[in-house]
């Protein structure tokens, strides 16, 4: 998996591509907890993710709860049909804020 990166403004976008699975969630996590500093907006474009399992949701928690106490905003956009569908069967967008497009999360986070 490899994590693109890139500024809109103040915020900042990373672009994980491929799996994010056992093998890779703890670059995920590792890349999106250092993203997230104090007052920091954060935006994960999953549009070219394929498949995020378990491991890969508990790095997005992770990266949820430290946004929240560093009083950041996260948000997550672009979900393919598969990666949707396991946030709707987990319910993880009760966790995180998800939005169809990029622009519309980055419309929000501003």
């Amino acid at each position: 998996m490899e994590i693109g990166e890139r500024r809109d403004g103040d915020i900042l976008i990373l672009s994980p591509a491929g799996r994010i699975d056992n093998d890779t969630s703890a670059a995920f996590q590792t890349r999106l907890l250092a993203a997230l500093a104090p007052g920091a907006a954060v935006l994960v474009d999953f549009s070219a993710v394929e498949y995020i399992s378990s491991a890969g949701l508990r790095a997005l928690m992770m990266g949820s709860k430290q946004s929240k106490a560093a009083k950041g905003r996260l948000a997550v956009a672009a979900l393919g049909s598969v990666v949707k569908e396991i946030f709707e069967i987990s319910r993880f967008s009760m966790v995180v804020q998800v939005f169809d497009t990029t622009a519309d999360a980055l419309g929000a986070l501003r």
